[in-house]
């Protein structure tokens, strides 16, 4: 036969009385206001005014990692792209590094693990590798690591290298695109004009040909923009802002 027996406690931070109950066969169950919990879900509190009394066990909820991930990346993009597009003149690009490392690189990274923390295999795959990406492509102007240095003399070879890295990310990169082919309209051409970016770049360093790079970061700076307006898809609400993004889904083949 289940009892039901009443008791009060008194809150530390507003001298309220309130009341609890618990039901069940053994009094297993507490209930806290409205809501109901087993006694075994339940724990003290730590003291203090913070949290006093007693309180179910937290639960772990994240946010969407995703528009942090893309911003980390639409960043990073759009700093390389105007130095590929040689806007302005700019013939150095060592002031991505920064970026590559610390945005695009190590906060798209942790992005990529919370997308697998929550089950998002295919987003957890793209932004960790495309972190990974930034670390890496960053890591070839540290001298530290000593990659450009052991080119010295060989220019030529240097760029067929760098070119190979380009269209390796490019194959990464069609994988991609291929799975988004029934995800909505601006994320598949997120990916779409990525993959373009990194067969031009990687053309234009094993070709030699300028303009070919040239329009590598025209089309990088294009595929930065695609990835801001995802991110921004992702965090604008009727709640935040009088601007939200209509998704427009790509069409979707039959389901089982």
């Amino acid at each position: 036969m289940s009892s039901n027996s009443n008791y009060s406690i008194k809150s530390e931070d507003d001298n309220a009385t309130k009341n609890i109950t618990f039901s069940g066969d053994d009094n297993e169950y507490i209930h806290l206001g409205k809501n109901k919990y087993l006694k075994s879900d339940i724990q003290e509190a730590f003291g203090g005014t913070l949290n006093p009394g007693t309180s179910p066990y937290p639960v772990n909820k994240f946010g969407n990692p995703a528009p942090l991930g893309l911003s980390a990346f639409a960043m990073t993009t759009f700093i390389l792209s105007m130095y590929n597009a040689q806007a302005m003149g700019i013939t150095v690009p060592n002031v991505v590094v920064g970026s590559a490392c610390m945005y695009g690189g190590g906060i798209q990274f942790l992005a990529g693990v919370w997308e697998l923390a929550i089950g998002n295999t295919f987003g957890g795959t793209a932004l960790s590798s495309y972190g990974a990406f930034w670390l890496s492509y960053a890591s070839i102007f540290i001298d530290s690591f000593g990659i450009s240095s052991a080119y010295d003399g060989e220019d030529a070879m240097f760029e067929n290298a760098v070119g190979f890295y380009l269209l390796g990310w490019a194959i990464v990169t069609l994988m991609f695109v291929l799975t988004t082919t029934k995800a909505t309209v601006m994320f598949f051409l997120l990916f779409f004009f990525l993959f373009i970016t990194f067969i031009l770049l990687g053309a234009g360093a094993l070709t030699g040909i300028n303009n070919i790079s040239r329009a590598g970061g025209i089309f990088g700076v294009i595929t930065s923009f695609l990835g801001w307006y995802n991110a921004f898809a992702g965090v604008a609400t009727p709640v935040n802002s009088y601007i939200t993004a209509k998704p427009i889904p790509l069409p979707r083949g039959k389901t089982e």
